[in-house]
């Protein structure tokens, strides 16, 4: 029962706080009373079984809690006492709908929590892990590994941009004009890290979490609406697209990942490949300068385009690689940049690459590391040193799938 109220909650769980960091504006406290909703929910569902909508069930057993706190707490402020009134006067059953609160039609709560999270009074890094944390629930740990830095660095970054935001009043909104192009670069990475641990988790038992992919797109698509002259956020939206046509590929009848190459392409999403095509096309018609999503939405396309493995343009992949490193240099992307290399000029070019980044402290941890180098030591003959590489590659993978992948990949490496 735990694990199914785990996952209803997974689901549930930014729509939540969305909804009531727009009662009670204030992302903090929309954070502690989802978790008390957790706790009840926790307590009372092994008994009387998850209800019908357990998202409004959930809003409603939260904003109970809201009014319970405030009508027994001290007014320390007049912010408060006029909070408290103004739910109380809504009452907890004259309340507006829970399912309205958290079905909006276009996902403005959402947009709201991510801008105000994205707020420029905080750091560029606080606000990517605020916004992972109350977007996606995920832990300070999991959000550490997404960001390649230690947990207690993150779990300080939250802790700060929380303190901040409820110490300055920032509104809940969504800005305009020149302050909504100041704040949409680290909206961005927000959406695209939030998808990213949708199309590969970065830990526990399953290798894709399609719920927060699907929350990502939407959110993006919501971006454009708002943003069109923006090539950008055209660019993460056909990136996206393109990644999220390949879900049902990337997992076996068992759930064990499916890597690019191998995956069986008439399973792909032509739909989403059209319209991400097309995302692309509208982001490089706005100008002759490409930022980052718009150069990896071209290597999406490159591989979307390609109707198998073998007809993959390498040569304009690794290309494209090398763009992106001059204007998002990162490890990374170096790393990937490597792969690359390795299929347009042969292994021992992409070796090359990445012995060159093994030295890198913020890849010490990054399993993909060892992954790529005992792939093309692997290519190059060297069987002995590829199988300790993925072996410690596995080691290092927090995801279950993940981990069984490469384990089994050395393991049949040592049969060689």
């Amino acid at each position: 029962m735990h694990r199914t109220i785990e996952a209803v909650v997974r689901i549930e769980w930014a729509r939540l706080i969305a909804g009531l960091a727009r009662v009670v504006r204030d992302v903090g406290l929309a954070e502690e009373l989802a978790q008390d909703a957790l706790v009840t929910a926790l307590e009372r569902w092994p008994e009387t079984g998850v209800p019908d909508n357990p998202g409004a069930w959930l809003m409603t057993t939260a904003k109970n809690r809201a009014i319970d706190r405030l009508r027994h707490a001290r007014r320390r402020d007049q912010k408060e006492t006029e909070l408290a009134h103004m739910m109380e006067a809504q009452g907890a059953s004259a309340a507006p709908d829970p399912e309205a609160a958290l079905d909006d039609p276009v996902g403005d709560d959402l947009l709201r929590l991510i801008f105000t999270a994205c707020h420029p009074a905080l750091s560029t890094e606080a606000r990517v892990a605020l916004t992972l944390r109350l977007i996606t629930g995920l832990t300070t740990e999991e959000i550490a590994r997404a960001f390649l830095v230690a947990e207690p660095t993150v779990a300080q970054r939250i802790v700060r941009a929380k303190r901040t935001l409820a110490e300055r009043a920032i509104p809940f909104e969504v800005p305009r004009g020149a302050e909504l192009t100041a704040r949409l670069s680290s909206v961005l990475e927000v959406i695209y890290l939030v998808f990213n641990e949708g199309y590969s988790a970065t830990a526990g038992d399953d290798w894709t979490r399609p719920a927060l992919c699907e929350d990502a797109l939407r959110l993006g698509r919501v971006l454009a609406e708002l943003t069109p002259g923006e090539p950008e956020v055209h660019g993460l939206v056909a990136l996206m697209e393109i990644q999220a046509s390949r879900m049902a590929a990337r997992v076996g009848p068992g759930g064990e990942p499916v890597l690019l190459l191998d995956q069986n392409r008439a399973r792909w999403d032509h739909i989403l490949i059209r319209r991400g095509l097309a995302a692309l096309e509208r982001a490089e018609a706005l100008g002759p300068a490409r930022g980052p999503y718009v150069l990896q939405a071209a290597i999406a396309a490159c591989h979307a385009r390609a109707r198998t493995a073998e007809e993959t343009d390498w040569p304009r992949i690794a290309a494209l690689y090398a763009a992106l490193a001059q204007v998002a240099p990162s490890p990374v992307v170096e790393l990937n940049r490597a792969v690359a290399v390795s299929m347009a000029l042969g292994p021992e070019a992409g070796l090359a690459i990445v012995d060159a980044l093994r030295g890198e402290p913020a890849l010490a941890r990054y399993h993909l590391l060892p992954s790529v180098r005992g792939e093309l030591l692997l290519r190059l003959g060297r069987v002995d040193e590829a199988r300790a590489e993925l072996e410690r590659a596995a080691k290092l993978a927090r995801n279950r799938r993940e981990r069984d992948l490469l384990l089994a990949r050395a393991a049949a490496v040592a049969t060689r």
